[in-house]
């Protein structure tokens, strides 16, 4: 792993939550969210490459929020969108699969990348090839038990577990190992969302996930 990488990597697990964008929202109402998000000290988000306008929004993230935020590209499923995620200004990419070619250039370039995986021999192969983090997902179809048992035959991986996650469930996440959590719905909804709301959703997934974090740490 390099160090620009590993620094990246680093940086997505101290921050600990993504907030996924995915949808129908305009650039402004995604750059207004971002602000609330930092404000409730969530600062690492993904945009998805299948939401309308995505890579003026990563620009504009970028260029908004400078090195207060990691501004994330999601969904990147091939190479030549991996290099359009990149070229917007994207500091890191996720993916639902795993594309040998897309982990390849990524890691040529320095760029953290965590493809998905659901079975541990999916997981290995993510391993193999360079990546250490990957995104579990769907996460919800089995739940943060799943996620345990997984990390304990492979716990030199890890693991951020994406799909279904809410506050209901974060702190489970957490305790079963999680190195950070995708959150999508959950948190943004659509255009009509108030900031207010935003930020209380932010707030209260962040307590939920250190709290969470502080207990594990304990025992």
């Amino acid at each position: 792993m390099s160090i620009s990488i590993q620094t990246t990597a680093e940086r997505l697990k101290q921050n600990g939550i993504i907030a996924i964008v995915r949808g129908d929202f305009s650039v402004q109402h995604i750059l207004r969210a971002a602000d609330a998000l930092r404000s409730a000290r969530i600062p690492t988000i993904e945009v998805t490459l299948n939401t309308p306008g995505a890579q003026q929004a990563i620009a504009q993230l970028r260029a908004a929020f400078a090195d207060t935020m990691l501004v994330g590209a999601g969904t990147v499923r091939t190479r030549a969108q991996a290099e359009q995620a990149l070229a917007a200004g994207a500091q890191f990419l996720i993916s639902p699969n795993f594309d040998a070619a897309t982990v390849n250039w990524a890691c040529a370039q320095a760029l953290l990348h965590l493809p998905g995986v659901f079975t541990a021999t999916e997981a290995q192969t993510a391993l193999t090839a360079g990546c250490r983090m990957v995104k579990l997902f769907p996460a919800d179809l089995l739940g943060p038990a799943y996620l345990g048992a997984l990390r304990a035959p492979l716990d030199d991986i890890e693991f951020v577990p994406t799909g279904g996650v809410s506050i209901q469930n974060i702190s489970a996440y957490a305790r079963a190992g999680a190195a950070a959590v995708g959150v999508g719905s959950a948190l943004l909804t659509n255009n009509a969302q108030s900031i207010e709301e935003i930020f209380a959703r932010g707030a209260a997934l962040r307590a939920a996930w250190e709290q969470a974090k502080y207990d594990r740490a304990a025992f």
